[in-house]
């Protein structure tokens, strides 16, 4: 299986690249800064790295970078910088969702991409009735309008959510979202569940970032599980974070 992974010189990306090595698949990656990545990735044959702003490449050069892909992951987001919050680009993970989707359909296979996308538990999946109070609304509205990045994790699901949908014959999506993101060394038990069981803004819970990234490479490489959350945005918690 060969994946592509965007986002990959990122906390959380960094941690699916590690995963889908271990399971021995052919990854791509497209970085802007190579030299800051492991030694051990510049050596190993089934990594193949892309040097280039993936923004910046032509429709043409985006779809043979995934033409041979079986799937693609995005762990993209903004560094937590003023530029990174409030410079541009503002639609980072939407335009880069919507490219490479395009990208993925212009080539035309016979069988279909899956895409998996890292988003988060603070946008809500309006497929099912996910309620949230009155004060989380009020939250999440102030989040919209001072960090656009927020923004821009709404719009990429929904483009997949209603632009891909339920029956695109190229593409096939989980929209993953994890809670409050932490780091830890080692692979430990988590539970997912198709909406929040806890309020993403007043007693969040907590995931560690290697165990989204096992989540979404047993995704993308075990067509089980793919078939029970395809189409769908399930949230992850670490079971030792539950309390």
């Amino acid at each position: 299986m060969t994946v592509l992974v965007v986002g990959a010189s990122g906390a959380t990306g960094s941690q699916l690249v590690e995963q889908l090595l271990i399971q021995k698949h052919k990854v791509k990656i497209i970085v802007r800064s190579p030299e800051k990545l492991p030694e051990s990735w510049k050596t190993n044959d089934n990594l193949q790295i892309i040097s280039a702003s993936l923004l910046a490449l032509s429709d043409n050069e985006m779809s043979e970078i995934v033409n041979d892909c079986n799937a693609v992951a995005s762990c993209l987001g903004h560094n937590l910088t003023w530029k990174g919050v409030y410079g541009k680009p503002r639609r980072l993970v939407t335009d880069a969702t919507r490219r490479l989707c395009e990208a993925i359909k212009s080539n035309n296979l016979e069988s279909v991409t899956k895409f998996v996308l890292m988003n988060t538990t603070g946008n809500r999946n309006r497929d099912l009735n996910e309620p949230i109070s009155f004060a989380q609304k009020c939250v999440i509205g102030l989040l919209r309008l001072l960090l656009p990045p927020h923004v821009d994790n709404e719009k990429a699901a929904e483009y997949l959510r209603i632009q891909i949908g339920q029956n695109n014959t190229s593409i096939e999506w989980v929209a993953v979202r994890p809670d409050g993101l932490i780091n830890e060394d080692e692979v430990t038990d988590y539970e997912i569940h198709p909406s929040p069981t806890r309020s993403a803004i007043f007693n969040a819970g907590k995931v560690s970032r290697i165990n989204v990234a096992h989540f979404m490479a047993s995704l993308i490489t075990d067509n089980t599980l793919w078939a029970k959350w395809k189409g769908q945005m399930p949230v992850i918690y670490s079971k030792s974070h539950l309390l």
